[in-house]
């Protein structure tokens, strides 16, 4: 395990340098994009994920070790292609545990964290979830299941974090389109950010757009639509312990409280963010109708 280092750690006065560059040029441009008070909550959030990831990715090592171990069907040598392997496989399983943490509230519970900030920077990228680590390592699972060792899988899913910290940014407008029709970019990105109806659930790319694009998921920056950053309800608070757990309160309150059957009060932990046992609720898909029936008759 000595032969991967933790590239986040040593990456933490790239993003430090990285933010104070990003707020020196959005000034000059006269871009509003940073607020005292909430970038220093992301970056709160940012240290408590670094501290919480020490107890996470053990948990995680711990559980692909044991897959790797035990019932791996091949056994995948540590050499240059297999980067190029796990470099892909990596990217799949992120775009899908992405995807599914935006229609399952359980995994939504962590990650609203990410998206609770209304304003798009550098520090919004620190914004991580304090809880998301105990338990979403199980869209990886395949990867020690198919022969990758433990210590490239976490590897690469650094680099694919470390990979999206430059994409939280409004100081880029567009990369070259061959670029824009590849990767996953800071124009993309944007949209996966937004709290509009057309935006929603869109772009959940980790590094590759391809998978957006080839799922029917994804959604272009348009210039007619600015991006609205936030979420649909936004929390109001800069408080991080409230960032980190006001929806898994709410997610529990709506399954334990008042009168519903026991599929119900299941539901809620498996439903889209949004649905409601009596109807009443709107998820994304709802929300992007509305908009679409609304706007086709203006």
């Amino acid at each position: 395990m000595t032969e991967f280092p933790d590239i986040i750690l040593y990456a933490i006065p790239f993003f430090i340098l990285s933010m104070l560059l990003e707020l020196y040029v959005t000034t000059k441009e006269n871009i509003n994009t940073y607020e005292k008070k909430d970038a220093f909550s992301s970056i709160a959030m940012g240290l408590g994920n670094v501290f919480l990831g020490y107890f996470s990715k053990a948990l995680t090592l711990l559980a692909f070790f044991y897959i790797y171990e035990n019932f791996r069907l091949f056994t995948i040598p540590v050499v240059w292609w297999s980067f190029i392997l796990i470099f892909f496989a990596d990217d799949f399983a992120y775009y899908w545990f992405h995807r599914i943490s935006h229609e399952c509230r359980l995994f939504w519970a962590s990650h609203v964290v990410h998206h609770s900030s209304q304003h798009y920077n550098l520090s919004t990228a620190l914004r991580q979830t304090w809880s998301g680590g105990f338990y979403t390592f199980v869209f990886w699972l395949l990867l020690p299941l198919l022969g990758f060792h433990p210590g490239m899988i976490i590897l690469q899913m650094s680099i694919s974090l470390l990979y999206q910290f430059w994409i939280h940014t409004e100081a880029i407008n567009k990369m070259p389109k061959w670029f824009e029709a590849v990767m996953n970019t800071p124009s993309h990105h944007r949209v996966h950010h937004g709290s509009n109806p057309l935006y929603l659930d869109r772009n959940h790319a980790g590094i590759l757009i391809i998978w957006d694009r080839l799922f029917g998921t994804f959604q272009p920056e348009l210039k007619e639509e600015k991006v609205v950053y936030g979420l649909v309800k936004n929390i109001d608070t800069y408080n991080p312990i409230k960032i980190a757990f006001i929806e898994w309160i709410s997610m529990f309150k709506d399954s334990f409280s008042g009168k519903k059957d026991l599929i119900s009060r299941f539901k809620y932990l498996i439903k889209p963010p949004g649905w409601r046992h009596d109807g009443t609720g709107k998820i994304s898909e709802d929300l992007r109708k509305d908009w679409f029936s609304e706007n086709s008759n203006t």
